[in-house]
């Protein structure tokens, strides 16, 4: 049987204020990299609870989301075996700050770069979505959040059973 290909998926959070966006500095595999505060899908949650997460995680701070940027794919090889990353990135407002809490790991520390600084460090970007997201932020691309539908697990897990005493 062929082997089936399946995204990694990732959400982002771009967060602008006086022109300047927010990104966190990372360590990584391939050394300090800056990123917008994003992760992958954990299973079980929505979209827009993923990005809340991972803002709080490495910043510290609250996100509210408050429209979808777009969706973006990005192959690191070509062949099916290579990892894909679908990232959404999202657009939002930061909230409030938890000081005491730490970090998640790896994470230096958070940055606010305007777009001349961020594509100053393209080299230390961890993607070349990193610019790709800020660029298409000012450029006003937005959708609405209701494009978005998340059936949850539990109601997942409901419907299935309902099939299944339905074909009884």
């Amino acid at each position: 049987m062929p082997r089936v290909w399946r995204p990694s998926v990732t959400v982002a959070a771009i967060i602008e204020r006086d022109a300047r966006f927010l990104l966190v500095e990372e360590n990584t595999p391939q050394g300090l990299r800056i990123n917008q505060p994003a992760g992958h899908l954990e299973f079980g949650e929505s979209l827009q609870q993923a990005v809340i997460r991972e803002t709080l995680e490495e910043t510290a701070h609250d996100f509210r989301p408050t429209a979808l940027l777009g969706l973006y794919l990005l192959p690191t090889g070509a062949t099916v075996a290579d990892t894909t990353y679908l990232r959404v990135a999202f657009i939002g407002e930061l909230g409030a700050e938890h000081p005491h809490r730490v970090l998640d790991v790896g994470i230096i520390r958070t940055l606010w770069l305007t777009r001349a600084q961020i594509a100053e460090r393209a080299d230390a970007m961890r993607s070349p979505l990193v610019l790709r997201c800020v660029d298409d932020y000012i450029a006003g691309q937005r959708a609405s959040l209701d494009t978005l539908y998340w059936h949850g697990v539990e109601a997942a897990a409901g419907a299935v059973a309902q099939l299944l005493r339905a074909r009884r």
